[in-house]
């Protein structure tokens, strides 16, 4: 299978490096895997049929990728950098995650690839129900623009992440409730309304 083609499909090793799962309600750290009673896995194909998608890279050698080069050539990923989300790194560091954990969307693709460490991804499914996406080093995801979502660390309380985006990138978050935005009614429209049925490929 094409690699680009297998972003969103079964991928060997793939579920090695991201793995998700449904939220219980608790209102403990947010940092903790909130797993609910009994646990209930998400295979990587539901985060397909909503939108997202995702890849297992080498993340020893990224800057000699021929994979990342190919994703990023095929997607228009012109601009990139890399950050470092830890204690010791980044000012503010409480408040800045608690930022971070805020519902919000954005109006263009959110693309993040995890070099060093671990984190959470929190997505809303069709039901707008959470779904927690843990990616480790290796994990690349995509998430689409108007999605909701949110992004914290796990209790390792460290990740190096490299950012992907088209063009001059916008960071914007728009929090909830922005239904109004183009980007959130073709997503609703997209996804949401078509029950997920139309799982996305990575082309």
């Amino acid at each position: 299978m094409d690699f680009l083609q297998a972003g969103a499909s079964a991928h060997d090793g793939k579920d090695e490096v991201i793995e998700a799962w449904y939220m219980d309600d608790s209102e403990e750290d947010q940092r903790l895997p909130h797993h609910r009673e009994p646990k209930e896995f998400i295979p990587l194909s539901k985060l397909s049929e909503l939108g997202i998608l995702s890849w297992r890279l080498n993340a020893d050698d990224w800057e000699n990728d021929e994979n990342l080069k190919k994703i990023r050539e095929a997607r228009g990923y012109s601009y990139m950098d890399i950050c470092d989300v830890c204690p010791e790194k980044l000012p503010n560091y409480e408040a800045k995650l608690k930022n971070f954990f805020e519902e919000h969307l954005h109006t263009d693709e959110e693309i993040r690839y995890c070099l060093e460490g671990s984190g959470y991804f929190d997505v809303r499914d069709q039901n707008d129900q959470w779904i927690r996406v843990a990616v480790k080093k290796g994990g690349m995801i995509v998430l689409p623009a108007g999605m909701y979502h949110r992004f914290t660390l796990d209790s390792d309380n460290y990740i190096k992440a490299m950012r992907l985006f088209v063009g001059e990138p916008v960071w914007t978050p728009y929090n909830r409730p922005h239904d109004h935005l183009p980007a959130r009614k073709e997503y609703v429209e997209k996804i949401i309304n078509r029950g997920g049925t139309q799982a996305v490929e990575a082309r």
